[in-house]
């Protein structure tokens, strides 16, 4: 089957909820959820939801679970957190929640990012999987990271990613 045939099947008008994860930002000044939600909604998506949490591993945790039973919600996307400085948990917080894994996204990120960035791309700990029949990204804070994983990777598969889970 095709890349063309698989994606035909995929979900459309997602429902994403966007969860900032930052100790500084607030809802005025954070313009790498309000770019998530504008890109989505660009190409026909609902953003469901939207909050700020600080960098703590439990809050973070916390509100992840809260989400990922929420019946209106398709995927999740959290930024920030995903670096190596000692705040960065988002990792730490979400993969041993996860239902499935998908470590080709942080690969395939971090391999695009390559070509943005340089070798400091190795420094990017983004990662994706599922939990409870939902789509999970987890993205850097910064506007460039966000760009790039939102028009290369989130935006083109999320639909399909949905499809193949729910087929």
């Amino acid at each position: 089957m095709s890349t063309h045939e698989h994606k035909k099947n995929a979900i459309t008008n997602i429902g994403f909820y966007v969860i900032t994860v930052s100790d500084t930002r607030t809802k005025e000044d954070d313009t790498g959820g309000q770019l998530i939600m504008s890109l989505a909604e660009d190409k026909g998506h609902r953003i469901v939801g939207y909050e700020i949490i600080k960098d703590d591993i439990n809050a973070i945790a916390k509100i992840f679970l809260d989400v990922s039973e929420k019946n209106d919600v398709d995927a999740i996307i959290l930024t920030g957190g995903t670096g190596i400085s000692r705040r960065d948990v988002t990792p730490e917080a979400i993969l041993p929640l996860l239902d499935k894994n998908l470590p080709g996204f942080g690969e395939i990120f971090r391999g695009l990012s390559m070509q943005e960035i340089g070798s400091a791309a190795m420094m990017s700990r983004a990662l994706a999987g599922t939990k409870n029949g939902k789509a999970i990204f987890c993205i850097p804070g910064s506007r460039g990271g966000i760009r790039l994983a939102m028009g290369s990777l989130i935006l083109e598969e999320t639909g399909h990613m949905l499809w193949e889970m729910r087929k």
